[in-house]
């Protein structure tokens, strides 16, 4: 028997971002940095361990944002223009670093490589179809793909029943039509918790998700193996807590791994530091600077100042990442041998959720720690198993214990103040209004007929609640980072929303602005506004 078991959950999410009106929008670049940085090295690291015969077993949330954007033709095109570019530059960075800034041409020879190799796998190997890929992952066993909310709604302030377990049915709706099957657990959107999810949950047939640390340490009764097991709520459906040693080992800015001083440093870019005119044909028509990936600094030190960073060392880098995850799973085993002992003989069970973004993104080298994780993992398979949530309700034997857990989320001191403060309190009472608006609007239009207008306003209007509901606005206002943006989207939608309500409840649905919204605000196609139907 291994001294305990190992489970890696990794959450992809990002906001549904996706602007036809502007040929081009700065913040779609959020899933282009991402596919080009996270999702397309971590499908290929992937593929290449499972085909090595490393065995890698982990879950991995693929939110269902992201999964239609992943899908939509408009953002493949986008991304492909994208990263042809970033590719342009990247080949003339070689000429410019040789003549004028050696000390940086490792890095810009590593960029080049890196990305004519992300040319292949998005032309050649995916085809532009990243889902694909994962779903083959998850075919082949590599991966378990979890869902989320439908737009990562924060689930405790959501005020109705019905449109609470809204955000869960289009979901799951949602993973079948990309998967092509049910999904057995959930990452509830910022881990956060109240009681009653479990309903809606079990009535979706789902049977687990992801909380964090204190939901079951703070739950009752206490919990005989601390966070070291999951633990099942009274009808049945099992939660997973964080375990806080791997969270600090990673995600800590004063412990983790990413503080390295070898590590690339993510806030120094090449979009500010290269002279203006090399740049113009590779940014927006504006010519506005901006960061476009190409990074040639190293983290240096903690409280070393932007402008005094050293150069970037990618082979000392990954050399770096491959001695940290060796450390990182030597202390995965002594963790659970530690923990076997003072649990009177039980095989903890360590779970360790992130989000996927960290991996690649903020931590450069991240995806090629994962990859060294897993091979490591494989060579002391004998010492500590690794597999996902589902494997270990699974396993034979496996009696948990029941409990009612503690509200909870992830975030500033593990409660909801990230999403409910000062700064973004004025968000509830208008989407409150809507949420109790779209059930109205459902109940008097039980069964409209399927493409009616009055159906494709219904359906529309339940897609501009969903997007109005996404934490990642509070997120962003209470962080203070988009601020302007967040607002413009939560008023926009919500704008959109009152709109089509008139129209349905005054029986007079204006049909060139719905064509409109619906070409602008195009997830969901399979969306059923019955949903929203009180029962």
């Amino acid at each position: 028997m291994p001294h305990g078991f190992f489970t890696l959950i990794l959450h992809a999410h990002l906001p549904f971002v996706r602007h036809p009106e502007h040929p081009e929008f700065l913040e779609e670049d959020w899933l282009y940095e991402a596919i080009t940085e996270v999702y397309l090295p971590l499908l290929h690291t992937l593929s290449t361990l499972d085909a090595a015969g490393a065995r890698p077993r982990l879950a991995l949330n693929l939110s269902p944002t992201l999964c239609e954007m992943l899908a939509d033709p408009l953002l493949q095109m986008r991304y492909t223009r994208h990263l042809e570019n970033l590719s342009a530059l990247a080949e003339k960075e070689i000429a410019r670093t040789r003549a004028t800034a050696r000390e940086f041409l490792p890095a810009a020879r590593m960029y080049r490589r890196a990305l004519r190799n992300t040319l292949r796998l998005w032309h050649e190997v995916y085809r532009r179809d990243l889902i694909r890929g994962f779903r083959e992952l998850q075919d082949a066993g590599v991966c378990e793909i979890m869902t989320c909310g439908a737009t990562h709604g924060f689930l405790p302030f959501i005020s109705t029943t019905e449109a609470r377990r809204a955000q869960v049915e289009i979901a799951v709706a949602n993973y079948q039509k990309h998967f092509g099957r049910r999904p057995r657990g959930i990452w509830l959107p910022e881990c956060a918790y109240a009681e009653g999810v479990e309903t809606l949950l079990a009535d979706a047939r789902l049977e687990y998700f992801i909380a964090d640390t204190h939901a079951i340490l703070y739950g009752e009764p206490r919990p005989r193996h601390g966070v070291y097991a999951p633990v099942k709520l009274p009808n049945g459906v099992a939660a997973f807590a964080r375990d806080l040693e791997t969270s600090q080992q990673v995600w800590s800015s004063l412990i983790g791994y990413p503080g390295d001083e070898n590590y690339r440093e993510f806030y120094r870019d090449i979009g500010w530091d290269a002279p203006l005119e090399h740049l113009l044909p590779h940014l927006h028509a504006d010519g506005a600077r901006r960061h476009l990936g190409l990074k040639y600094h190293r983290v240096t030190g903690r409280d070393v100042s932007l402008g005094d960073k050293q150069p970037y060392r990618p082979r000392r880098a990954m050399r770096r990442a491959a001695l940290h995850a060796a450390h990182f799973v030597d202390e995965r085993i002594k963790q659970c041998a530690r923990q076997r002992d003072a649990l009177g003989g039980h095989a903890p069970l360590i779970t360790s959720p992130y989000d996927a973004e960290l991996f690649g993104h903020w931590w450069f080298e991240g995806v090629h720690f994962l990859e060294h994780v897993f091979r490591e993992l494989a060579r002391r398979r004998d010492e500590i198993e690794t597999l996902s949530p589902a494997d270990y309700l699974n396993a034979p034997g496996v009696r948990l214990q029941t409990q009612r857990l503690s509200p909870s989320s992830w975030g500033a001191e593990g409660y909801y103040k990230v999403w409910l403060n000062d700064t973004n309190a004025w968000l509830y009472p208008q989407q409150h209004h809507a949420e109790a608006r779209m059930t109205a609007l459902a109940n008097q239009h039980p069964d409209a007929p399927h493409d009616s207008p009055t159906a494709r306003a219904l359906a529309q209007a339940a897609r501009e609640l969903l997007l109005a509901e996404s934490s990642d606005w509070a997120f962003q206002i209470a962080h203070a980072t988009t601020v302007e943006y967040a607002t413009r989207r939560f008023n926009s939608h919500i704008a959109r929303f009152d709109a089509l309500a008139s129209d349905l409840e005054h029986g007079q649905i204006n049909h060139a602005r719905l064509a409109e919204i619906e070409a602008r605000d195009n997830l969901f196609a399979e969306l059923d506004y019955r949903a929203y139907r009180s029962r």
